[in-house]
């Protein structure tokens, strides 16, 4: 797994971040980066994204269960302990998964717009792919360039780019494309592994929100979010006892990249919560 490790690396990790589908560790550089000043953050690059190798089969997949299990071996691996796991969209969803398996190492979740569907819709994707108009776009979505220059003016603006500043638009291209042996670049998350993400929502959330474990909070938006589901629900979640959710005015799925202060002053409230 790709990671960028910011803070000193002679102390243990605080928080672990994974990203959204689609996007890449580095596209959050400038949100985490000031964090480093007291706390040791890992972003990774999730399988299939980013500078990360590990394989992606696509075929026949249903969950994000193993996105889920990279996490755990990533914390099994660097020895984390009592860290905070964070995320966004498909990247909090995954972490709420992984803290279900095995929670021991977690002390906390702090999840930005994580992917949570209805009961109603999560019982339906359990029994196959999900009709998604983010998987059509994905499906579509060119994927090579004759280079990052090209695509970044390409993507400046358009879709869901527009909620990217210059830096963070620049630091998503830098590590979205690798260099291909005859020429120009390619995406890092070819389509196909990005649109089986999209339809790939087998996985039981709700069991992961509602069983005990660690405080979880959630942060979502106001417009188009993929975690409003959840509002019907409050009374049963806060009956739970860990969990908190708020909603935060104006912003959209894109919320880190909206409010990185947002995100900083969540992240080391978690930290240095005792």
């Amino acid at each position: 797994m790709g990671a960028l490790d910011f803070g000193d690396p002679n102390r243990p990790v605080d928080v672990v971040f994974s990203h959204a589908n689609g996007f890449n560790a580095r596209t959050y550089r400038t949100i985490l980066a000031p964090l480093a000043l007291r706390h040791r953050v890992l972003a990774l690059d999730l399988r299939g994204h980013g500078r990360s190798t590990l394989a992606t089969h696509a075929e026949g997949r249903s969950t994000w269960t193993d996105i889920a299990e990279d996490l755990l071996a990533l914390t099994e691996a660097i020895d984390a302990r009592n860290i905070v796991l964070s995320g966004h969209s498909m990247g909090g969803t995954a972490s709420l998964l992984a803290t279900h398996m095995a929670s021991e190492r977690i002390r906390a979740l702090v999840l930005f717009e994580p992917v949570i569907l209805s009961r109603e819709a999560a019982e339906l994707a359990r029994k196959g792919p999900v009709n998604s108009p983010l998987a059509d776009g994905a499906r579509r979505r060119r994927a090579t360039f004759a280079s990052r220059q090209e695509a970044l003016e390409a993507y400046r603006g358009r879709g869901a780019f527009k909620s990217l500043n210059e830096a963070q638009l620049e630091d998503y291209v830098a590590d979205a494309f690798r260099d291909r042996p005859a020429g120009g670049v390619e995406l890092a998350c070819s389509p196909e592994w990005e649109v089986s993400n999209f339809v790939s929502h087998g996985h039981d959330a709700w069991s992961a929100l509602l069983a005990p474990g660690p405080p979880v909070r959630i942060l979502r938006a106001e417009h188009g979010s993929t975690c409003a589901s959840l509002a019907a629900a409050d009374t049963e979640l806060s009956a739970a006892g860990r969990i908190s959710m708020d909603q935060v005015n104006g912003a959209t799925h894109l919320l880190p990249m909206e409010h990185p202060e947002l995100v900083r002053f969540e992240l080391e409230r978690a930290v240095e919560t005792r």
